[in-house]
């Protein structure tokens, strides 16, 4: 058994932080300019850090958390994405990383917290108290062929974001994003912290993503963030008045469509296996199941 240490992330992990997500996460994309960003300067008011764990030199665990401040409940903590080098994992190297995770959170008065646990992770998570809820279902799509830019109907425009003012993509997400299923409510999201997750996110392709206006109003989108020739479609929605009427998955075609041609070879995404509609959306576009995880819930005492 290797001895292993616990400390603090520094922006200078972000290589080995990336590494490491890429061999255990695959379908989960970030590159390393954003994440020694999110390191660096984190969103205010969360609370954020990070803990890595080393092996000598070698970077070989990794776990952040913070306070959620998306949601109007109270108390909400997130640990987000533990995970170990295969190699060092049943060594106490995810316990640790957990602890140091959780005492974070109980400093800042965390009452409730959630983490996310592959299918093979479950018993660890209940054997340090927390209860599975939700699974997410995550999903790939090879872009060769790339899918054909969408005819839009009559009265509906398709732009790129980089020809969108933030504030109204804002307030379209804003709208969207108040009955996305999950354990929690994203109903308290600031224009500010949008604008650092979203808008300032040096992942953003915004040639790419995609929105679909109607009578001047923005009625649906998708987001893709880039890291190499892989992407990530962050979100995509429609105003709960709008949908049905397929411009959803008008919006994320497109989106694919953008990305391919500016060189994205693989698109990755994630959806709660309750979001029957959007699943159906990405099942039409090609989209694979790769793999899964569940949220996981705790009280802190």
């Amino acid at each position: 058994m290797a001895d292993f240490r616990i400390r603090t992330a520094t922006p200078d992990d972000a290589p080995g932080v990336v590494a490491l997500r890429t061999l255990v996460h695959p379908y989960l994309v970030r590159g390393v300019a954003s994440t020694r960003l999110m390191i660096a300067e984190p969103p205010p008011g969360e609370e954020w850090t990070a803990f890595v764990a080393e092996v000598g030199d070698r970077l070989v665990g990794w776990v952040s958390a913070y306070r959620n401040i998306r949601t109007s409940e109270a108390d909400f903590g997130e640990v987000s994405l533990l995970h170990v080098a295969p190699e060092q994992r049943r060594q106490g190297v995810g316990e640790a990383l957990l602890g140091e995770a959780l005492g974070h959170l109980r400093q800042l008065g965390v009452r409730r917290v959630r983490t996310w646990a592959q299918p093979e992770a479950l018993p660890f998570a209940r054997r340090h108290g927390f209860t599975p809820s939700r699974e997410l279902r995550y999903s790939a799509l090879d872009l060769r062929p790339a899918p054909p830019m969408p005819t839009a109907p009559p009265g509906v425009r398709l732009l790129p974001l980089d020809e969108v003012d933030p504030h109204r993509m804002y307030r379209a997400e804003i709208a969207t994003a108040a009955d996305e299923p999950g354990d929690v409510a994203s109903d308290a999201i600031s224009y500010e912290v949008w604008r650092y997750d979203v808008w300032q996110n040096l992942g953003l392709d915004k040639a790419a993503s995609t929105a679909a206006e109607v009578d001047g109003e923005l009625v649906a989108f998708s987001v893709v963030k880039r890291d190499g020739d892989r992407m990530w479609s962050d979100y995509t929605g429609t105003l709960p008045e709008r949908r049905g009427r397929g411009l959803a998955r008008l919006a994320k075609q497109a989106a694919l469509h953008r990305a391919a041609a500016g060189g994205v070879r693989f698109a990755y995404t994630s959806n709660d296996e309750a979001n029957a509609p959007m699943l159906a959306i990405n099942a039409r576009l090609g989209y694979r199941p790769v793999a899964a995880q569940w949220s996981c819930l705790a009280e802190l005492t």
